[in-house]
């Protein structure tokens, strides 16, 4: 027989697209259309439906950049299409392969009753199945005109990103208004041929199935009469029953289909928008849920589900309703879907601890997944946080992501710096807005890393970002891939019922150790310094003031800002989302965020200052309190009390140039371009930079990413370094312990103070840089004489280590990463750390040395700025300001001091007497992270520690109050069954602990 294959598929698109789509809606009349637009940021419903409108035309252009406009649509249904199935038909002037990167509607009854959203690939609203003839239709929609940011030629700069410099041109051309009649067999027919045109073109050439598949779709175009579709598309579907009935081989791949809208809480649009993103997608959902039976639909981020119940009233009551039924299911547990590399330990506690609690308050429900499938890689500390609230599986996509190396599982179990173990999921589907094509259910199945051990995975099923979920022909086409030969068998299911049955099926799946890290974005540790150090400086205070106002209530009575402190935490995890904290949002985003991050500072230093007033009493003594985990000047952690003498520095010119800084432990030159050519540790007779080198060297680089500009820094950016050695004055500073250096380059300015504190083994590096460049990236350098195969990077509840070499590729490939507050390596005997008070990213190279020195310099570079111009063309421009600190003969023990102590700096007041702490640790390796009271207002006091230095800790945990009762908990303060309390002796309870183990402890009030 000769191969016709090519022929029957060419015929197959052509009459799909010339005549069998277009007769879905064979017959169709105007609806009579008036527009009201919202003068300012959008209006409550009550106001856009009471609104008088103006007339308005089908083809006119409607929507100024981020501006809102309520149409309203009139019309009568014929009464010649009695008995038949009517729909609207409503395009704002959608472009089909933008759905979520648009504009977007909500559709309206008069009465305010929402009805479902409108997207790019959703555009119809049901009228009447059928109708009676004659009806009056009169439907509202809240249209929003959100410019176009990512477009067909991606990453080009564009002032659309901000309100304020976006103007005012009209976006869009109102294309369709009208009913129509909607013809469900021609419908059905559509996604028959769609289903098995798109199996056909998976399967092998020479498959016996592809060619019974071309048969069945050749008859049915035969059958159908291309003047009358709609008459004859039965007859044509009567061809394909056979071939769509033909049942799946018993060996198929199993697809768990999740209902599904990745939504994020900010990026291309305002946090705003995203309110009413979601209103409109689960608008959508309820609705859909309501005519598909077997369909289930999942939400995550607690935020997003606050955003309807507070926001949209009247779609929150559906949404209980579909959640009481089973069928919109919260999943998750964390109150956005954060970036996980920057939160700090706390944060990332208390994004499951919100999330979790919040699900459970308002459904009752907990579920035991963290879902991040959009999540730019996670940090290794992250295994037992999710443990530790209650929750056992992870679902993740995003590793599919990375450009350099493939990873080798599709389930497995994480493990992370602890021990724990998270049983693990990449779905193979390979994308979060899965459509049910064929492409992608063959895709997922040929992907699928653990055939022969296990068969199941998940594709989360959905147009996210607005795009407005699922859609009715995903659900369409999932039934007819339920059981169909050639195809993975696809079934609806809830992320529970997935992930019991892929473990069930996999029980000892193979483990990953460490973070999981994703080759790509990883200048995200880097873009819009503002918002990563209102992070951490909010991190911080929050951390600062749970510990004050805990000591304040329990000591002088004080009362504990309980609805603050949830309000302020609620707004810094929100700010955490994987889009915001990275800093790949539009500007609008990054300005309010800046001015968020301001308030929230002002609202916790507040609580701060009244907390210490009232612990200090009245009196003229001078007191510091120290918050740190650690003891400071002689005041112990989380007290206040009178700072010890701790010696003095001196300043004194250099031979050759510059200045030398000495405090009898270090010995610091600094040369007269001011680098540091010396960091000489006096205790250890040892040099800490590298020869013929020079620390505090600020290098630029071009930066110029392929592609995702905010995202991205490709690895070539380092064929190309100016090292900034030109200084226009190297002074003295004028505390007499100081050395201030001013640099200018391009149309930038960097100031700097290089300060040597008396009785401290540290250099601290003040920069500030007043930025103006464009598509650079700025590095600040430290070459030191340590020979170091690895070195450790803080993160949540401890640290990880890293290669400095690059010998396979899985190595080479993290050139950029992520700390927290410090960098530390080491040789036997000697080791350095880099900390820092607001930066992330960084990257640490080794050489070993020539001309008979054959010494390794292993050298730390801190990532200060970047200046990509998308989407945010003005990204990072203005003043910054950093402090890191370089620490000699650092031990992992003094790296972690020492990051504590330059992001929790002690505070001086005076008053009547010292503070003793209200709970203390006597072992330095036990780090204290809250202090706090417990959530329900009991009053019992609840304090987070973990073993910091990676080895095995006790410690003697001392409460500065009776203490009637201790219990082990979780995150969210609830006893943990079967875990044996610790032994206590009156307020006195004894500790210990595994490397890098996480406890909370509930201590009762006598």
């Amino acid at each position: 027989m000769h191969d016709d294959r090519s022929l029957v598929e060419g015929r197959l698109k052509r009459v799909l697209d010339e005549r069998i789509r277009p007769a879905v809606y064979p017959e169709s009349v105007p609806l009579d259309v008036a527009v009201w637009n919202a003068p300012d940021e959008p209006v409550p419903v009550a106001e856009g439906l009471a609104a008088e409108p103006v007339p308005f035309e089908v083809g006119a252009k409607w929507g100024a950049p981020w501006g809102t406009s309520w149409f309203r649509v009139t019309g009568t249904v014929p009464e010649a299409w009695a008995g038949r199935t009517v729909e609207a038909l409503l395009d704002l002037g959608f472009d089909e392969n933008m759905p979520g990167f648009q504009c977007e509607g909500l559709v309206y009854r008069p009465d305010g009753t929402p009805v479902k959203g409108l997207n790019p690939r959703n555009q119809w609203v049901r009228i009447g199945a059928p109708v009676e003839g004659g009806e009056e239709v009169r439907l509202h929609i809240e249209a929003a005109s959100n410019p176009v940011i990512l477009d067909y030629h991606p990453f080009l700069p564009t002032r659309l990103g901000d309100k304020d410099t976006a103007g005012s041109e009209p976006q869009y051309t109102l294309t369709r208004m009208d009913l129509a009649v909607f013809d469900e067999t021609v419908w059905q027919l559509v996604l028959d041929l769609e289903v098995l045109g798109e199996l056909m073109a998976e399967l092998p050439a020479d498959s016996a199935r592809r060619h019974d598949i071309v048969r069945a779709v050749e008859k049915a175009l035969d059958a159908v009469d291309l003047q009358d579709v709609n008459a004859t598309a039965d007859r044509a579907r009567e061809r394909l029953r056979e071939v769509l009935a033909q049942p799946a081989v018993a060996s198929a791949h199993r697809i768990s289909a999740i209902g599904h809208a990745h939504i994020d809480s900010a990026w291309l649009w305002p946090l705003r928008e995203t309110v009413r993103k979601v209103a409109r997608t689960t608008s959508n959902m309820t609705a859909l849920l309501d005519d598909e039976p077997d369909f289930v639909f999942a939400m995550s981020q607690a935020q997003q589900w606050a955003w309807v119940r507070d926001h949209r009233p009247e779609v929150w009551a559906r949404v209980k309703k579909a959640v009481a039924d089973g069928r919109f299911v919260p999943t998750g547990g964390m109150w956005v879907e954060s970036d996980t590399n920057m939160p700090g330990s706390e944060a990332m506690a208390r994004q499951f601890v919100h999330g979790k609690r919040f699900f459970l308050d308002e459904f009752g429900v907990e579920n035991d997944e963290a879902w991040l499938p959009d999540t730019f890689g996670f940090a290794a500390g992250l295994p037992q946080i999710i443990k530790a609230a209650g929750a056992k599986y992870l679902l993740t996509q995003k590793i599919s992501w990375s450009q350099t190396n493939k990873f080798p599982h599709h389930t497995f179990r994480w493990e992370g710096i602890d021990g724990t173990r998270i049983f693990t999921h990449f779905p193979p589907v390979d994308t979060y807005n899965c459509s049910m094509k064929g492409s992608e259910i063959a895709h997922a199945a040929r992907n699928f890393k653990d055939k022969g051990v296990a068969r199941h995975s998940l594709a989360p099923t959905g147009w996210g970002d607005g795009g407005g979920g699922t859609t009715r022909e995903m659900v369409a086409k999932s039934a007819r891939l339920r059981d169909l030969e050639g195809s993975a068998k696809v079934t609806w299911e809830t992320p529970a019922d997935f992930f019991a049955k892929a473990e069930a099926e996999y029980p000892e799946p193979p483990v990953w150790v460490g973070e999981l890290y994703l080759e790509l974005h990883r200048a995200t540790l880097t873009s819009q310094a503002k918002t990563k150090q209102g992070n951490r400086r909010s991190e911080h205070l929050l951390r600062e003031a749970e510990l004050w106002a805990a000591t304040a209530a329990v000591r002088t009575g004080s009362p504990y800002p309980y609805e603050e402190l949830d309000r302020i935490w609620k707004t810094v995890l929100l700010h955490q989302f994987h889009d915001i904290l990275p800093g790949s949002s539009i500007a609008w985003v990054h300005r309010e965020a800046r001015a968020t991050y301001d308030r929230v500072a002002g609202e916790l230093e507040a609580i701060i200052t009244a907390a210490q007033r009232a612990l200090a009493g009245e009196g003229s003594a001078p007191l510091v309190f120290n918050a740190a985990p650690h003891r400071r000047r002689g005041v112990p952690a989380g007290g206040a009390g009178a700072p010890a003498n701790e010696g003095r520095t001196e300043l004194a010119p250099r031979d050759g140039g510059g200045h030398l800084l000495h405090n009898g432990l270090l010995r610091v030159e600094i040369d007269a371009a001011g680098l540091v050519v010396s960091a000489y540790d006096i205790d250890a007779e040892r040099e800490t930079v590298a020869p013929g080198r020079a620390a505090n060297l600020l290098q630029l680089h071009p930066d110029f990413p392929n592609m995702w500009d905010a995202w991205d820094v490709d690895e070539f950016y380092r064929n190309t370094v100016t090292d900034l050695t030109d200084a226009d004055e190297v002074v003295p500073g004028d505390d007499g312990a100081s050395v201030r250096i001013v640099r200018t380059f391009g149309d930038s300015k960097v100031t700097q103070v290089l300060t040597l504190p008396p009785g401290e083994r540290r250099l601290v590096v003040d920069t500030e840089v007043d930025w103006h460049e464009t598509e650079k990236f700025l590095k600040l350098s430290f070459p030191l004489d340590v020979h170091a195969e690895r070195y450790a990077s803080e993160t949540q509840f401890g640290h990880f280590h890293r290669p400095t070499h690059t010998n396979t590729s899985w190595e080479a490939a993290k050139f950029e990463a992520c700390n927290h507050r410090f960098v530390h390596l080491e040789e036997p005997g000697f080791g350095v750390a880099v900390v820092n008070d607001s930066t992330y990213g960084h990257d640490v190279t080794r050489t070993v040395r020539g001309d008979g020195d054959l010494g390794t310099t292993t050298t730390v570079r801190v990532s200060l700025l970047r200046a990509p111009r998308f989407p945010d063309p003005e990204t990072d421009q203005g003043v910054h300001r950093f402090r890191h600190a370089l620490v000699p003969g650092a031990s992992i023990g003094d790296a972690v001091r020492e990051g504590w102590r330059i992001n929790q700096p002690e505070r001086e007041l005076t008053g009547a007497a010292a503070v003793a702490p209200l709970v203390s640790a006597d072992a330095d390796a036990v780090v204290v992270t809250a202090v706090k009271l417990a959530d329900d207002g009991s009053g019992d006091v609840v304090v987070r520690f973990h073993e910091a230095h990676g080895g095995r800790a006790r410690t003697t945990l001392t409460a500065g109050f009776d203490v009637a009762g201790v219990e082990v908990t979780d995150l969210l303060e609830r006893p943990l069954a079967d875990t044996a309390a610790p032994e206590a002796d009156g307020a006195r309870i004894a500790v210990r602990l595994r490397p890098f183990e996480l406890m909370t402890l509930r201590l009762k009030r006598a």
